[in-house]
């Protein structure tokens, strides 16, 4: 799929191939990738044709949010609201580098002016409201304009009588904006309370990983949580509860298929079927199928 192409080939001579007496042939770089899950070699294009999911072992690959819209809307149908809104750095934060920097860093880096790029778009013709979260952009960590940008697109979905489908990845509260970061998470469910009042549909779709305030706010609070397979969910990590317990932590903790079931998650969709099913759901909810008071 052209959606998931990664451009011209770039080329090194540190390996040239001999195929011949005095005869060298460059190596494109980036033709091949190893597969963080199962280790094995797989060709560049065959992984981005098949949506960036592993045709070995199945292990669904990070993808940007464009890419994420791109897949979830129909072509041309989407358009963005608040896209110049940018943090600042109000708390003046020093560390290793200040937050400014990291987050002029991270800005070109991305082509993002922050962690999250909200809109409208279309599926199957029908009209919906999405936010999708980029890990890329400083672990997408939720800060002021995160918040910010999470609860505008709520209020307008509410505003439209739109459903509203977020696409969480996140590692968490953005530490260099301290307090402020902590209040995105009471002021995003506030929002979200007011459109299930008004008796609108809300689909989380959960992708690997997301943590901590993302996951104790609005990620938790869909009327249908999806997720990708093996996507690791959770408040705090791993290691982080297995040291503090002292306790040896259940086979598959915090995976997609451990909480799908304890009840946390209600389906996980691979990825080359997470297009179609969740049409399906708009539909039921678009449908006079309509959730009442934020129940299932």
């Amino acid at each position: 799929m052209a959606l998931f192409g990664s451009g011209k080939a770039k080329y090194s001579t540190l390996r040239p191939t001999k195929t011949g007496p005095n005869k060298n042939t460059l190596i494109p770089e980036g033709l091949w990738e190893k597969c963080k899950k199962c280790h094995g070699t797989v060709y560049t294009r065959q992984m981005e044709e098949n949506m960036n999911v592993c045709p070995r072992c199945g292990f669904h690959k990070p993808i940007t949010a464009q890419q994420r819209i791109d897949m979830l809307t129909d072509c041309g149908s989407f358009e963005e609201i608040d896209a110049k809104m940018e943090s600042v750095d109000t708390l003046k934060f020093e560390g290793v580098a200040s937050y400014t920097d990291k987050l002029v860093s991270n800005q070109k880096k991305t082509g993002m002016k922050d962690a999250v790029i909200c809109g409208t778009g279309m599926l199957k013709g029908m009209k919906y409201a999405i936010a999708v979260m980029d890990f890329r952009f400083l672990g997408a960590s939720m800060g002021s304009v995160v918040g910010e940008k999470i609860v505008r697109i709520t209020e307008l979905a509410t505003a439209e009588k739109l459903p509203l489908v977020i696409v969480t990845a996140s590692g968490g509260a953005r530490m260099y904006e301290g307090m402020l970061s902590l209040m995105q998470m009471a002021k995003t469910s506030a929002a979200l309370k007011r459109h299930a009042n008004a008796g609108l549909a809300y689909i989380t779709i959960l992708t690997h990983p997301t943590y901590a305030g993302v996951t104790a706010s609005f990620a938790s609070l869909g009327d249908l949580t999806l997720a990708e397979p093996e996507a690791m969910i959770g408040f705090a990590g791993p290691r982080v509860i297995r040291d503090t317990a002292q306790a040896k932590l259940p086979e598959g903790f915090q995976t997609a298929e451990f909480l799908l079931g304890k009840g946390m998650i209600d389906r996980i969709i691979d990825r080359k079927n997470l297009q179609h099913e969740l049409a399906l759901c708009l539909e039921y909810f678009t449908s006079g199928c309509k959730v009442q008071d934020g129940s299932k």
